[in-house]
């Protein structure tokens, strides 16, 4: 009888201790791993939006027909929504890191990201909207478009002042992704 229990005991040891192990490790990543997820998702993206950002001064100085410019900044527009959504996808699947506050961290980089998405997706829908039968009219609704994007931009900012959190900030200074 003494052999049944002591066996059924050691079994029940061995699940238990899995048990422990598979929660354990339902963590999240590491400050590092974090770090290093979200720079690989925020390097390509910074890249695309400044190659954007050129693109699109030049073409508000291009001499190009209304209609020339509407589509290759609706183009551009809808290249950075998509880059920002791409962005934000990877930092959410880079998941909470193990640190206080973790999951607000995670959320404002999702939401900051999130917002500029959103700026980028009206600015296209905006200067898709314009009329290109006169150049003058286009092009301030252009400007518009563009002030109200860089307002909405700038808002969209991550707080960092709420996510002081000295693992990450080692973290993000010490990866290679990050650098």
């Amino acid at each position: 009888m003494r052999t049944r229990r002591a066996a059924a005991a050691g079994k029940l040891t061995v699940v238990l201790a899995t048990l422990v192990l598979v929660v354990a490790g339902c963590g999240g990543p590491s400050p590092r791993a974090w770090a290093a997820s979200v720079c690989q998702a925020l390097t390509p993206w910074r890249a695309e939006i400044s190659k954007l950002t050129s693109s699109t001064q030049q073409q508000m100085t291009a001499r190009t027909t209304p209609a020339q410019a509407r589509e290759n900044l609706v183009r551009l527009f809808a290249g950075a929504e998509q880059a920002s959504e791409t962005a934000r996808r990877k930092v959410e699947e880079a998941g909470v890191p193990e640190v206080e506050h973790g999951d607000e961290v995670s959320a404002g980089f999702r939401g900051s990201l999130s917002k500029m998405r959103d700026a980028y997706g009206r600015a296209r829908d905006t200067i898709d909207g314009l009329d290109t039968a006169q150049a003058g009219p286009f092009y301030d609704g252009v400007r518009a478009a563009v002030d109200t994007l860089n307002k909405e931009y700038d808002a969209s900012a991550l707080d960092t002042s709420k996510l002081n959190s000295p693992e990450l900030k080692e973290a993000f200074d010490e990866v290679p992704e990050c650098r």
